[in-house]
């Protein structure tokens, strides 16, 4: 009768995560993060997709990491490129220390909820140069939410568990796919549109990992059969 909780940003790693979650936990539930990000549609979005998952509980929680800027997902004033090289570097999509923030709030709402296993959608492949989407971090991170929370301490440890820390983008979506996920309203483009703006970093690894499975994105059908994008 194990509960898990998702980080779910509706993009198309935590998408697959959610459904991987739902074929190894008996409940599910959701946090979605309103962070002051640019791309805000990805929490309406995740919003439906929860919905289609079942669920047992979807939770938004609000914080506002604008007010520490640093990166051109939460500050205005920094373009977000067309195109970054994915190598060492860290690129300028990084929020500060997001992924630690994230998994913190996380494991706190988990623990009022009983809840022992947290899932996310950390990639340490396509996003090397991320330090808080490391395999070593993740471990980090379980090591220290279970020396400072009141549950590990009475012998009800945290498990953070990360199934697509190795895994390509093909690898992901076709893992997704094999579960049955459903990626018709996952948003992946930095600029925050409905339609890829086809430049981003984010918009083109999506694109090439769709490419590589050899089947149509869930997002540009449900797009085309709107009327909202035509080939």
């Amino acid at each position: 009768m194990a509960k898990a909780l998702v980080l779910f940003s509706s993009g198309i790693d935590s998408t697959t995560c959610l459904w991987w979650a739902k074929k190894h936990f008996h409940e599910v539930y959701a946090v979605t993060f309103d962070y002051g990000q640019r791309h805000r549609l990805e929490i309406e979005f995740a919003k439906i997709t929860a919905r289609k998952a079942g669920v047992k509980e979807h939770k938004i929680i609000k914080i506002d990491l604008r007010q520490i800027g640093g990166s051109a997902l939460t500050d205005d004033s920094i373009e977000v490129p067309d195109r970054e090289e994915i190598d060492d570097s860290i690129p300028v999509t990084y929020v500060p220390f997001r992924n630690g923030i994230f998994l913190s709030l996380a494991v706190a709402y988990a623990e009022t909820r009983g809840i022992q296993h947290i899932v996310g959608g950390w990639n340490a492949v396509d996003f090397s140069g991320y330090p808080d989407c490391r395999p070593s971090f993740v471990k980090a991170m379980e090591r220290a939410v279970n020396e400072g929370t009141k549950a590990a301490v009475e012998g009800r440890p945290f498990t953070v568990h990360a199934p697509i820390i190795n895994l390509t983008k093909p690898e992901i979506i076709a893992l997704g796919l094999s579960l049955g996920a459903d990626y018709s309203y996952s948003l992946s483009c930095y600029r925050g549109q409905e339609v890829p703006c086809e430049r981003c970093d984010s918009c083109r690894l999506r694109a090439k990992g769709w490419e590589k499975v050899g089947v149509m994105d869930h997002l540009i059908e449900r797009l085309i059969r709107e009327g909202k994008l035509s080939l």
